[in-house]
């Protein structure tokens, strides 16, 4: 019995693994979140991690959670935002549960404007909000907002008349270029996010977008190196959902973040949570900001550690480092640790640095337990108070008890001992 068991998950956790492999994530719309992401609700925010409440939120989800009240005008100022929301009468849901995924805060709300990706492969699809240094870390300042505003009315319809034009942007060549010229699409898309402008750039001027409009976005495009990081993050989400619910897999889904929890997903037990609490983040502070500022680990991008981007592909973006801390010999050992608590390596994305082997996917929740080593996640750090724009980047690994309790789940699902 206990040889068919194990059969039956090495059997399923390969295929979860070839659907990640064979996940053909593409650009297909840029459009406000209420009207494309499934079961958005009037007075609704979705956030990053697993289930929190406005009382459990740390400071940065906080102020995070105030911008956007603030940004779609449920309220006039901070204080008429506190009482809104210790009144309850906003929903708080995980972007998880609705396709989705935001960085840091994740903070998403109807009228902000969302990428639309679809796996062409299996026809499911993800989303994710915009990337910015402010109102995503907590800051709520009418500074932090105005590039919300300026994506939702200028900057987010121009890329969607561009990409109309030339019918959707295939996402998977562009991930695979960027990996072998130094990203490893987490911290550090900057090739990435250079290959989307030349991608775009071109198709907005034949859409026609007017000239103010074009200029400011090429202009926004030109000096956001993080850009492509809500592309990265839902070309993940649309990979990592298509291994979803696969009987007797052991592989993880979705890491996610919030600050006060950090909690993950396995294919083979649905859409539960296992939860630990968030961790710190060991990495390098702007000036001005140390150890005694900053919050816990927070943000739903490690979707992309959970398909083998960001800190398992370290060994390929030594340039990383001057932003997250280690050396490059700790990078290239960071990628080969990873493989051992994976259950593959990508034939398409692969690393120059170690001779051109593959990205690690697939991370198997038996082989964390078994080794006792943790996924390696690179991140940014927000403040523990709410107000703040981001004060640094680090690494960091997920609490051991989210795996531990995930395989007692599975014993006890399967009818193991």
């Amino acid at each position: 019995m206990a040889k068919d068991i194990k059969h039956e998950i090495e059997r399923a956790n390969s295929e979860a693994a070839r659907r990640m492999v064979a996940a053909d994530p593409v650009l297909v719309d840029i459009a406000p979140a209420g009207e494309v992401i499934p079961g958005f609700k009037d007075k609704m925010v979705l956030h990053s991690g697993p289930p929190v409440d406005w009382q459990h939120m740390c400071g940065a989800q906080k102020g995070a959670v105030i911008g956007m009240l603030l940004f779609e005008g449920w309220a006039k100022s901070k204080d008429q935002a506190i009482k809104i929301l210790e009144d309850g009468a906003i929903t708080f849901e995980p972007n998880h549960h609705h396709q989705a995924v935001g960085p840091m805060a994740g903070t998403i709300t109807p009228s902000m404007w969302v990428f639309v990706i679809e796996n062409k492969t299996f026809g499911n699809r993800a989303f994710c909000r915009q990337v910015e240094g402010r109102q995503q870390f907590g800051d709520y300042s009418q500074e932090a907002l105005q590039d919300l505003i300026r994506w939702r009315d200028i900057w987010a319809p121009a890329l969607r008349a561009g990409l109309r034009q030339v019918g959707g942007l295939s996402l998977k060549p562009i991930i695979a270029r960027a990996l072998q010229m130094g990203d490893e699409l987490h911290n550090r898309p900057n090739a990435a996010s250079s290959l989307f402008a030349n991608a775009m750039a071109v198709p907005m001027m034949k859409a026609g977008v007017p000239k103010e409009a074009l200029i400011s976005t090429v202009d926004y495009l030109a000096g956001h190196e993080l850009f492509f990081l809500g592309l990265s993050m839902a070309s993940a989400k649309a990979t990592a959902d298509a291994a979803r619910r696969i009987e007797y897999s052991t592989v993880v889904t979705a890491m996610a973040r919030n600050g006060t929890e950090f909690g993950i997903q396995v294919s083979g037990l649905e859409d539960e949570w296992f939860t630990a609490p968030a961790p710190p983040v060991e990495g390098l502070f702007l000036p001005g900001y140390g150890k005694q500022d900053a919050g816990l680990d927070m943000g739903d991008s490690a979707i992309n550690e959970t398909v083998g981007w960001g800190g398992f592909a370290l060994g390929g973006a030594p340039g990383i480092l001057s932003l997250v801390g280690g050396t490059p010999e700790e990078a290239l050992s960071y990628s080969r640790e990873m493989q051992q608590i994976t259950v593959t390596t990508s034939p398409e994305f692969r690393i120059p640095a170690l001779g051109f082997e593959g990205t690690a996917i697939g991370i198997d929740v038996r082989k964390v337990v078994q080794t006792n080593i943790l996924p390696v996640i690179d991140t940014a750090l927000a403040h523990k108070d709410p107000g703040h724009p981001i004060i640094g980047a680090g690494l960091v690994r997920p609490p051991l008890e989210c795996f531990r309790k995930a395989l007692l789940r599975f014993a006890e699902k399967y009818g193991l001992t």
